[in-house]
């Protein structure tokens, strides 16, 4: 039978609610110490800190659920108190939540706005030096999830995702994918770092090794390094915003729908190298508003340290794009041909700033897929050129040298 481990990192004893194992008795973890829960295939529960009484931080697990994986995801919007994370024991792809939640949650807080802070009356609460010592239920109040977005977003649920007909945000609901087949699970509690321990100093080497690698790149790129080579073939000049993702998994990712990593603003018919650490898994697209066409690439995959890409409309379609290979290879994907000028109308959205796009094929929070949408995308595109609807059949791009050229029309 596999198990649930509690490992209390803090320097004082933890107590936990716990749902759907243990007879639904609270379990106190002492400081430094690691708790094991036994937890049958099939059975599903929750794991929740308690903070002055109060329920806070939570993770909830599913055991050996669909397809024979785990389904667990780590959840603040009952409210927060200290800082949680969860994985499959073994395997770090599957790590979810913030290990620096209230730490983040202080920096916010003080950033805010007095008119901010005082419309969290209630549900932000503070020591005599005025340090966050403990959040409300996110769910209760709109104003405190907005703020936790600012640093949370896509590392836990942060609203209530899909429910009760609410499509909910994307990154909630990508919180919810499965992992790798039925594992123990280990779940790391702090009030500061609650990395797992499996995060070695060597691992931690490494990422410090990956930060100084994006500065030097940052500051002296080289002229064919990795990156993408990007074009404004448009008419106009145009700022492009470049998204990492929150997290990537098996065929799975955390999109990042608001925090670019950087921009660049090129004249019409400009071209630019555009350095980018081998990490990076993400997005290129036109300005930060949605309906846009995404061009979505990762500089170094995993199997064969090759630059990778596609595009996607599933978000929309504000204009062209191809991707090509930089590698000799010739190889290129995407379309050039303008489909907006006679897009029909039912299959059209306007942009915030009043500009005419195609509106998006899968809808997330904004009121569900376009049909007319996806009939002329797959007549005047196809899905083997992008991205129309989720799945396969679009024709990946791969570039050897770890650099991609991608026009934007």
């Amino acid at each position: 039978m596999h198990s649930i481990n509690i490992h209390n990192k803090s320097g004082h004893d933890q107590t936990f609610e716990v749902h759907g194992w243990t007879n639904n008795q609270n379990i106190t973890v002492k400081a430094g110490q690691t708790s094991r829960i036994p937890a049958p295939d099939g059975s599903s529960g929750a794991i929740i800190a308690l903070h002055e009484g109060h329920e806070g931080e939570q993770v909830e697990i599913t055991k050996n659920g669909y397809g024979g994986n785990d389904f667990f995801d780590v959840s603040n919007i009952v409210g927060a108190g200290g800082n949680i994370t969860a994985m499959q024991v073994g395997d770090q792809s599957t790590l979810k939540g913030d290990p620096h939640f209230m730490q983040d949650m202080n920096a916010a807080w003080h950033k805010a706005s007095q008119d901010t802070r005082n419309q969290l009356k209630g549900f932000v609460f503070t020591n005599a030096q005025g340090k966050v010592t403990r959040i409300g239920p996110i769910k209760d109040s709109p104003q405190l999830e907005k703020l936790v977005r600012t640093f949370a977003n896509g590392k836990a649920y942060v609203g209530v995702g899909a429910w009760n007909g609410n499509p909910g945000n994307p990154n909630d609901n990508a919180q919810s994918s499965a992992g790798h087949g039925n594992k123990d699970i280990l779940i790391t509690y702090n009030d500061g770092d609650a990395s797992p321990d499996l995060a070695s100093p060597k691992r931690d080497s490494r990422v410090a090794a990956f930060e100084v690698q994006r500065v030097q790149v940052a500051a002296a790129p080289p002229a064919n390094g990795p990156g993408i080579i990007l074009t404004n073939k448009s008419n106009k000049e145009c700022t492009y915003f470049f998204y990492d993702n929150y997290w990537n998994g098996n065929g799975t990712a955390g999109a990042n729908f608001d925090k670019p990593m950087k921009n660049v603003k090129l004249a019409a018919g400009a071209k630019s190298h555009i350095p980018l650490p081998t990490t990076f898994k993400g997005r290129v697209q036109r300005g930060t508003e949605l309906p846009a066409t995404w061009v979505e690439f990762q500089i170094s995959a995993s199997n064969d340290g090759a630059a990778h890409g596609d595009i996607s409309l599933e978000q929309g379609c504000d204009g062209a794009a191809t991707i090509t290979s930089t590698d000799g290879t010739h190889r290129q994907n995407g379309f050039a041909n303008d489909v907006l000028k006679h897009a029909p109308a039912a299959a059209c959205a306007k942009k915030p700033d009043g500009t005419k796009a195609i509106a998006t094929t899968v809808g997330n929070w904004a009121s569900g897929p376009n049909q007319a949408a996806i009939d002329y995308l797959n007549k005047v595109v196809g899905q083997k050129k992008a991205y129309i609807v989720g799945g396969t059949g679009t024709d990946d791009v791969a570039s050897k040298n770890k650099c991609l050229a991608v026009d934007m029309y």
